[in-house]
This record gives structure tokens, C-alpha cells and sequence, in this order.
């Protein structure tokens, strides 16, 4: 009964996770005024609207934090070099220190640190996940919020072997 009752009080944090309160993303901490590095196999730009995309095997890093797609759409801002906004879609991956996130899209605000992924979104935390819809976060605290049919897997601390 006793061992019962530690583990309700152990699972009572990621309950309140799976509702949808604010979570901690420690390893999707970056820093975003470090510089943004892209590769792709092909690249189109629009001088017209300032866009750029990036196409085949993209992939975006900034700090630790690394981005693949499909595609992404690089918007800048309106001195036209800074980078206002990425844009990516299609087998969306980010992996950021110990963490590691999949989606169908994903938008990032390299100037502010916001990030939004979406669609069928799985974030992996060493042996523990959680899935949502739609994933809201900030890479500069590591706070963000789940929505959308939250389910969370965990592996709780196995006791160490004597």
C-alpha cells in the first residue's frame, strides 16, 4: 500500500503535465542570438516579398539546436537581413541537448525564441515522452505548454542494484 501511494505521488506532476498546464523543456533552451546556419540541396529567393526556401534535406542549426525538413521558408524582416521567422514543413525533427522533437510543422521566431510545432507532436525526454497536436514553446526559458489529446508515456527511477 505504501509503495502504492509513492508512486500516485510520483505520477501526480506528470498528470498535471498531460493536462495541458506549462511544462519545463530544459534541453530546448537556446540561445537566440546565436548565429542560424542552413543547408539544403536546393535554394530559391523572392527579393520581391524576402523570402528564401530551402528545399531537400534542410537542415537549420542555431547553438546546439538542430532543425531537419523537407522544406523551410526563411522570411526576413524589413531591413532584409534578419531573419524574422523559419517556416518548416514535412518530417519536422528538433533536437536540442537530451530532447528531441518530431512534427509536421514547425515556426520559429529566431529573435524572440518562440517556437511552435504542430501536427501529430511527439517530444522525447530521455526514456519519458509526451504527444499533443500542438506544442508551444519558448527556447529561451525551456517553458511551453502541450495541447490537443496530450498523452505522456515515463519511465520512472528504477532503484540502484547493491
Amino acid at each position: 500500500m505504501l509503495k502504492a501511494l509513492a508512486l500516485v505521488l510520483m505520477l501526480l506532476p506528470v498528470a498535471a503535465q498531460a493536462a495541458g498546464t506549462d511544462v519545463a523543456f530544459n534541453g530546448l533552451k537556446t540561445d537566440p542570438t546565436l548565429p542560424v546556419q542552413v543547408t539544403a540541396d536546393q535554394l530559391s529567393v523572392n527579393q520581391n516579398d524576402g523570402t528564401a526556401l530551402f528545399k531537400g534535406n534542410v537542415v537549420v542549426t542555431q547553438g546546439s539546436m538542430t532543425l531537419a525538413a523537407a522544406t523551410v521558408q526563411v522570411q526576413y524582416g524589413p531591413d532584409k537581413k534578419t531573419i524574422a521567422k523559419l517556416l518548416a514543413d514535412g518530417g519536422v525533427k528538433l533536437v536540442a541537448g537530451t530532447d528531441a522533437a518530431s512534427s509536421q510543422t514547425a515556426e520559429y521566431a529566431p529573435e524572440t525564441g518562440d517556437l511552435l510545432l504542430t501536427g501529430d507532436v511527439i517530444l522525447t525526454q530521455g526514456a519519458s515522452a509526451i504527444s499533443g497536436q500542438k506544442l508551444t514553446l519558448s527556447l529561451k526559458t525551456g517553458l511551453g505548454t502541450m495541447d490537443g489529446r496530450v498523452t505522456t508515456t515515463f519511465t520512472p527511477a528504477q532503484p540502484k542494484k547493491k
